[in-house]
């Protein structure tokens, strides 16, 4: 059995010509998977659409109806930052679908990765900085009413922090949650998650490990979760128009290597999300992005 890996080609929608969203990315990513043996088409898992109630177990009725059939209004529409269409409703919910068999799957397998996810400024009642519902809440949401978890730890990588997260739960002490992000950046005003650790601009990889490393190993030991819940977003890069941070390359790499085998060699299941990464050269995004694929793959191997 090999490293589960979850894509559907709906992740793709298309957007106007010169959007900042880099929509391609996830069919991209797809194929470099393939294309550099990283995985092979047999290993990969396809999702299906959540049903709404999944959905509405995190964001208001109110909300998903208007979102679904184009009837918010358009400051809302403003605030997410994506033009509305039923062919992004429908890459929506297929990426929900998504995270939801990662996080099954990693339960099963120890250790499972989507090639999408992340939405994590998502609200319940509204969207905003690309993110329409919240992937990693409804995920969590619908494996504690499967009872298949009770704990839930979500460590949020990305560069920006996971505030829609942050207050979904912030007053459950089932999930617990985790944002390690750069301090002078985007979401203006900062939720409360339930550990926050803000980073200065501009921190390398040596410094930016040692702080992780600082905090994941604890977190495991006191949390002690039936599952985490991983966004990798690769905005951390130094190469990133919305990051600060100054990552590189093999700091990203370490970073997911860290992370999994954190988790992984003490028997905790991961469900990896590739959130966030905005780099003028797309190539070298995708590639970023499969780092975390990478890194699973051998993680995945070394423990199974």
């Amino acid at each position: 059995m090999d490293l589960p890996i979850i894509y559907h080609p709906d992740y793709v929608a298309p957007l106007p010509a010169g959007h900042r969203f880099p929509m391609p990315k996830f069919s991209r990513l797809y194929e470099l998977l393939i294309a550099d043996g990283v995985a092979h088409p047999a290993q990969f898992h396809t999702p299906v659409q959540p049903p709404p109630e999944w959905i509405t177990l995190v964001h208001t009725p109110e909300y998903f109806q208007a979102y679904c059939t184009g009837t918010l209004d358009p400051k809302a529409q403003r605030r997410i930052g994506l033009p509305w269409s039923s062919a992004l409703v429908k890459r929506t919910c297929i990426a929900i679908g998504g995270t939801i068999l990662t996080a099954k799957l990693a339960l099963t397998y120890g250790l499972a990765c989507n090639t999408a996810g992340g939405t994590h400024h998502a609200f319940p009642s509204y969207g905003s900085g690309f993110c329409i519902f919240n992937d990693l809440a409804i995920a969590a949401r619908v494996l504690q009413q499967l009872k298949l978890v009770e704990k839930v730890l979500i460590v949020d990588l990305d560069v920006h922090q996971g505030d829609g997260t942050a207050y979904i739960f912030q007053n459950d002490a089932s999930v617990f949650t985790f944002s390690m992000h750069c301090e002078v950046n985007f979401p203006g005003t900062k939720q409360k998650s339930d550990l926050d650790v803000p980073l200065p601009v501009g921190m390398e990889d040596d410094a930016y490990l040692q702080t992780l490393a600082n905090y994941l190993p604890d977190l495991l030991s006191e949390v002690k979760p039936d599952l985490v819940l991983y966004d990798a977003g690769v905005d951390p890069h130094a190469g990133d128009r919305l990051g600060k941070l100054a990552l590189t390359d093999t700091g990203i790499y370490r970073r997911e290597m860290q992370v999994l085998s954190t988790c992984v060699s003490r028997g905790y299941p991961v469900a990896c999300v590739i959130g966030g990464g905005y780099a003028d050269d797309f190539q070298s995004l995708v590639y970023r992005h499969s780092l975390l694929h990478r890194a699973a793959s051998e993680v995945y191997r070394h423990y199974r």
